[in-house]
C-alpha cells in the first residue's frame, strides 16, 4: 500500500533559479522553495502581517 505524499508543488517558475510554493496536505501550511544552482532553501511563505499562508485542508 503506498503512503500518499505530504506535500504538493502548487506553483513553479524558473530555469536555473527556480521559486516553487509547496503547501503541507496535513497542516495547509504554505512553503517556498528557492533554488539557484546548486544551492537551495525552504521556509514558510508569509503574509503581510508576518502569519504564515495556510491553505484550506480538504479530507479526502
Amino acid at each position: 500500500m503506498a503512503k500518499e505524499k505530504r506535500f504538493e508543488k502548487i506553483y513553479s517558475q524558473g530555469g536555473l533559479s527556480v521559486i516553487e510554493i509547496w503547501v503541507d496536505k496535513e497542516t495547509g501550511v504554505n512553503y517556498i522553495f528557492h533554488q539557484s544552482g546548486y544551492a537551495g532553501g525552504m521556509t514558510p511563505l508569509l503574509d503581510k502581517d508576518g502569519k504564515p499562508v495556510i491553505s484550506p485542508v480538504l479530507n479526502g
